[in-house]
């Protein structure tokens, strides 16, 4: 993960979840070898920046229920 200025991502088409409740979310863009992160509230603020394999790994644990909470204690 790198921190990098927020304008220098300029021209990316940045996206935000459909189930985005009210712009309290993420917001990602993506050129041919950078994932870039952004908090949706503050489109001129800090952005995080992954390489596609960062992005993919981050993604498939998610999905596979890493980060998922146990409920049952």
């Amino acid at each position: 993960m790198e921190r990098v200025d927020p304008s220098s991502p300029a021209g990316l088409s940045w996206r935000t979840s459909r189930y985005c409740n009210g712009g309290d979310c993420i917001r990602v863009a993506s050129n041919e070898s950078v994932v870039f992160v952004g908090d949706s509230k503050d489109p001129e603020g800090p952005v995080l920046s992954y390489s596609k394999h960062e992005w993919h790994q981050f993604v498939t644990s998610i999905k596979r229920g890493d980060y998922d909470r146990n409920l049952i204690d």
